[in-house]
Parts: structure tokens; sequence; C-alpha cells
């Protein structure tokens, strides 16, 4: 195998398959892009457990994304993607980014969710952008951005549905996408979805159960993990 790719949480390895990879889930965890890290011993293992029970729920709902199988604790094998350099981030409730630039009080549920576009470059701080920066750029066309909105908007439906049998609160999320090489027509879902992209609050305390825990310094970070993991194999048991 060779290692093809290696980010902030994971790594990405070739195999025999030459449309097929291995993602490894790294244990370390990194915050403001970059500027904050630090090593959680269970971290790979958790993150993988809980995107791969949700990225299951996911493709028997319909929704396409990378993943094919595990392979064990801290790896996965994923369909060979042309990443879209768009992040796609669904708000709804006020948090993180979205207060530090309005103002607006942590908590404040949105009356319809807020979908906003990023270009994924740690370089550049990942920068807010609108339609026009990002065809203009060529990171993605009008009808790319159409789809990206659509597909977010279902996959938030689903993930508010499923997380409050878990007994939580979808704060906000972020996704990303690709193109089959195999088929660049086809888009589909990639990288994870764990509590380190998304924001999760217990719907009775309203605990945070994500990696603001890290970010804030608020400790139990691994064991908040472990906890969502637990309500997320319930919840897919069910």
């Amino acid at each position: 195998m060779e290692l093809l790719y290696e980010g902030k949480a994971k790594r990405l390895w070739t195999t025999e398959d030459p449309n097929t990879l291995r993602m490894e889930f790294k244990n370390d965890a990194t915050a403001f892009n970059g500027e904050k890290k630090a090593q959680f011993e269970e971290k790979g293992r958790l993150n993988n457990a809980i995107s791969t029970l949700i990225y299951g729920m996911l493709e028997k709902e319909g929704v396409p994304t990378h993943f094919v199988r595990e392979i064990d604790e801290t790896n996965v094998e994923v369909r060979k993607l042309d990443i879209l350099m768009v992040e796609v981030i669904v708000r709804n409730f006020a948090a993180g980014s979205f207060c530090k630039r309005t103002g607006v009080e942590e908590g404040r549920e949105f009356s319809k969710p807020i979908v906003e576009f990023s270009i994924k470059s740690d370089e550049l701080g990942d920068p807010l952008v609108n339609d026009a920066y990002i065809t203009e750029l060529g990171l993605a066309t009008e009808e790319d951005l159409a789809f990206f909105r659509e597909s977010a908007l279902k996959v938030n439906d689903l993930l508010i549905k499923f997380f409050a049998e878990c007994g939580l609160q979808l704060v906000d999320f972020k996704l990303e996408y690709g193109r089959l090489c195999e088929d660049p027509s086809v888009i589909v879902l990639a990288d994870e979805i764990s509590p380190d992209g998304c924001r999760l609050w217990d719907l009775k305390t309203g605990e945070k159960m994500d990696k603001d825990r890290f970010r804030r310094d608020l400790g139990n970070v691994m064991e908040a993990y472990q906890e969502v993991l637990e309500r997320v194999k319930k919840a897919s048991e069910a």
C-alpha cells in the first residue's frame, strides 16, 4: 500500500483495487485550523465506529457515499474520489463561527436551516464564500452547488431525526463531496460524520458532546465521544 494523502485526522492509502482506498482514522485532534493540537488514544476508533454507523444509515436512506466497508477498528474501505474543494456547512442553531461573525447568542434556533459554503483550504483558513466566488474560482459549477444544497438539506433532515433518537440535538455540521474517479459524473458524500465535524448537544442537559469539549478545554473529550457512540449504536439497532 502507498500513502496517498495525510490530513489532520485521516490518512488515505492505495489498495489492490485502483477505484478503492483505505481510509485510516488518526488519534490526532486539531482545532482553530491546526493551531491547537493534541492526541487522544481512542479518537480514531471512536470516530470510525460512529461514522461507519451513520454512513450505513444514510446509504439505507438513499444518500450515496464513498463508504464501502469497515476493515478494522480504525480503517474503512472507501471509493476513490476527486474531492471537490468546497466544504458545505449546515446550521440549525447559532454556534461557533456564526456567533463570532454576527454577535448572535449561542443556542438560538434558526427559522430554517442555513447552508454555507467555504473553500476547503487550511492555508486560507477555510474562508466562507458565496456561489459567485466558487464558480469564478472553478471549484464547482452552479449545478454542483444546487446538488450540494439539496443533498445537505436531505442529510440534515435524516441526521436531525437520527440524533434525536440518540437524545442529541444536531446544532450544525460539515460535509464534503467528491466525484467518483471511475465515473466523474457521479458526486457522492465523502469524508466522515462524527463529533469532530458535528456539534451535538444533549437534548436534556444541553451538555456539549463534540469537539467543542476540546476547543474550549471542557475536559472528558473521549468520554463524550464514547457516549455518542453508545447512543448511535443503540439507535442503529432499534
